[in-house]
C-alpha cells in the first residue's frame, strides 16, 4: 500500500466519521464531505479560529495540530477520559464513529472556550474568596486531571515527541566499528539529519518507539512487518554529494543472523560456506527477514555518484578515469617491524587505535596496523630499524562475486564498475548480469531468471534494462578494514537515511572506561 493510498483511505474514513458528528452538533452534515472546509468547521466546533485549519498544511507540524484537534473534538462531546483522548490520537475516525453511534452522547459546546470560561469562574471565586463556590467548581470540574493522568500524558507526549523527532528530523548514532577510522572513530556519537537528503517517510507502520530493529535484552524484533507502506521521500535540502559521509540501511541486511559479536547476512554465510565459523551460524541463530527501513544502519563515505564510472588502482580511486582526492586521514594496512618493540610506545600518541588492530603477527616486534600517511611518516622517523611496508590484505569474495567474468579484482585493484543512474538503460548479458542482478531482482522488485544463457525479466526475455532509481558507491576511510560497496555493491537511493551533522560526544576506543575524547565533542562529522 502506498503512502498516498494510506492517507487517502484515512481521509475518506475521517470525513465519513465527521458527517454524523456535524449533524449532532447542529451543523449541516454535508460540510463534513467538503475537503478543506470540513476542517474549518471542525475548528469552529472545538473553539479554534478558522485559520487554525491552515496549520494542517505545514508538514510535520500538522501531526501535532491534528492530534490536538482530535482530542478537542471528543472533549466537545463530553468525553474527557484518558482512553477517549488516546483513541482520538491513535485513530480519530474510530473515536468519532463511537461518539456518533452513542445516542445519549450530545454536543456540549466548544471545549476550548468552555474550558477557558470554567477557569475564569474558578479564578473569580478564588479572587472573591468564595470558598464554597470554589469548592463546588473544583468538585465538578470536568477538565481536572488526576496526578497519575498528568504523569501518563507527560510521559506519552515526551515519548511521542522524541519518536517524532527521531523518525523525521534528527537521530543519534554511535560509531561501532573502525571502518571510518581517521575521520570518524569508534565511540563517536553523532547527530544525523534525516531532512538533508529528503525525509524518508516510514515504511514499517507498527513499531516500538525509539527502538530501531531489535528489543534490548529480549533480542526480538521491535516491529511488525505488516502493514507496510511503499517508499516515499519528501523534498530534499541537498543532494548526496561526492565525499559526503552518509548513513544508510545495510543493502544486504534483508536476511540476517544476529550473533553476539556481529550481524551476518545470509549472503555472508553463502559466500563463506566453507568457513567453519560461518557455516555453523544458521544452526545456532534464527534467520531474521527485515524490511528496508529496519535493516541495520551503516555509515560510510559516498565515493561514487549515479552515472559515475569507478575504478581502484593500487588503492587509489579513479572516477571517470580521473584521480579523486582522498580523505585527509585515509588509512591503509601496514606491516610494521623493528628489532625492538619500542615503536609501540609511540602508537597511542600518533592516534593509532590499539584496540581495533586487525591482528598481530606472531613474530615479536612485528604487527599489522591501519595507518594514515602522516602516521606512516612519523613511524619511519623513529629510527632506521623501524620498517613500515604496505600490506597486501587478502581480499576474499568481492562484488559482483563472479570471478569468471570479473577476474583478479582485489580491494586495491578493483573495477571498473558503472554506477547506475535512474532512467539510464544498459545492455545486459550473462557476462555482466552479476553486477546488476540484485538491483533488478531485489532492489527494483522484478522476477529475474537466467535460463539456457538467456535472461528473463518478469517472464519476458530481455537484453536491456532501465534503472528505476539512483545508486551510490560507499567506502570506508579505513580502506583495508571496511566492509563496503566492494563487498556488497551499490547502495540504492531508497536505503539512504541521512547526513551526519556533528559529534556530540566521544569515548576513547568506544568505552567510557577509557576516557572521553574532549577535543572531538561538538566538532563536524563532515571531515574530509
Amino acid at each position: 500500500m502506498s503512502v498516498l493510498l494510506f492517507f487517502l483511505l484515512f481521509y475518506v474514513l475521517l470525513s465519513a466519521s465527521l458527517y454524523p458528528l456535524f449533524a449532532k452538533a447542529g451543523r449541516e452534515a454535508w460540510k463534513a464531505l467538503v475537503p478543506g472546509y470540513n476542517f474549518v468547521v471542525w475548528c469552529d466546533l472545538i473553539g479554534r479560529p478558522g485559520w487554525w485549519a491552515s496549520l494542517l498544511l505545514i508538514p510535520l507540524v500538522n501531526i501535532f495540530i491534528f492530534a490536538g484537534m482530535a482530542v478537542d473534538m471528543v472533549r466537545s462531546f463530553g468525553r474527557y477520559r484518558l482512553r477517549d483522548s488516546a483513541l482520538a490520537v491513535l485513530y480519530a475516525p474510530i473515536a468519532f464513529f463511537l461518539i456518533a453511534r452513542d445516542s445519549e452522547q450530545q454536543y456540549v459546546g466548544k471545549t476550548v472556550e468552555l474550558e477557558k470560561a470554567y477557569a475564569k469562574e474558578m479564578e473569580a471565586a478564588a479572587k472573591n474568596k468564595n470558598e464554597r463556590e470554589l469548592k463546588r467548581l473544583r468538585a465538578k470540574n470536568p477538565y481536572k486531571k488526576s496526578p497519575t493522568r498528568e504523569w501518563v500524558e507527560a510521559i506519552v507526549f515526551a515519548v511521542f515527541a522524541a519518536a517524532f523527532i527521531r523518525m523525521f528530523l534528527i537521530e543519534a548514532y554511535v560509531i561501532p566499528t573502525p571502518s571510518m577510522e581517521g575521520s570518524l572513530l569508534v565511540g563517536d556519537f553523532l547527530f544525523v539529519s534525516k531532512a538533508h537528503y529528503g525525509i524518508r517517510t516510514p515504511m514499517t507502520v507498527l513499531q516500538l518507539p525509539l527502538i530501531h530493529n531489535q528489543v534490548p535484552l529480549l533480542g526480538t524484533e521491535s516491529y511488525l512487518k505488516s502493514p507496510e507502506l511503499k517508499y516515499n521521500r519528501l523534498p530534499k535540502i541537498t543532494d548526496v554529494e561526492r565525499n559526503d559521509p552518509v548513513v544508510f540501511n545495510y543493502p544486504e541486511g534483508d536476511s540476517v543472523y544476529v550473533t553476539p559479536s556481529r550481524t551476518y547476512s545470509v549472503y555472508d554465510i553463502r559466500r563463506g560456506a566453507n568457513i567453519p565459523q560461518l557455516s555453523s551460524i544458521p544452526n545456532n541463530y534464527p534467520l531474521k527477514v527485515r524490511p528496508i527501513d529496519k535493516k541495520d544502519h551503516y555509515i560510510k563515505r559516498c565515493i561514487g555518484l549515479p552515472g559515475d564510472k569507478l575504478q581502484i588502482r593500487d588503492a587509489q580511486v579513479y572516477l571517470n578515469d580521473e584521480v579523486v582526492d582522498n580523505p585527509k586521514n585515509l588509512q591503509l594496512m601496514y606491516r610494521v617491524s623493528s628489532s625492538t618493540t619500542n615503536f609501540k610506545r609511540a602508537l597511542p600518541g600518533l592516534g593509532v587505535n590499539l584496540t581495533e588492530i586487525a591482528r598481530y603477527q606472531k613474530t615479536p616486534g612485528q604487527g599489522l596496523y591501519p595507518l594514515d600517511q602522516s602516521q606512516v611518516e612519523a613511524l619511519r622517523k623513529l629510527g632506521d630499524d623501524v620498517v613500515v611496508e604496505r600490506f597486501a590484505r587478502p581480499s576474499g569474495s568481492l562484488f559482483p562475486h563472479d570471478p569468471v567474468n570479473f577476474p583478479n579484482w582485489t580491494i586495491d585493484n578493483y573495477g571498473p564498475v558503472a554506477i547506475p543512474k535512474a532512467g539510464e538503460s544498459i545492455v545486459i548479458t550473462p557476462k555482466n548480469i552479476a553486477t546488476y542482478r540484485r538491483i533488478i531482482d531485489v532492489y527494483e522488485d522484478n522476477d529475474l531468471e537466467i535460463r539456457n544463457g538467456r535472461i528473463f525479466i518478469n517472464g519476458e526475455q530481455s537484453t536491456s534494462y532501465t534503472f528505476k532509481q539512483n545508486y551510490y558507491w560507499m567506502m570506508g576511510d579505513n580502506r583495508h578494514n571496511s566492509e563496503d560497496s566492494r563487498v556488497w555493491g551499490f547502495v540504492p537511493e531508497d536505503h539512504i537515511v541521512g547526513k551526519p551533522l556533528f559529534i556530540w560526544f566521544s569515548t576513547r576506543n568506544g568505552s567510557i572506561g577509557n576516557g572521553i575524547n574532549w577535543g572531538r565533542i561538538f566538532t563536524s562529522a563532515n571531515k574530509f
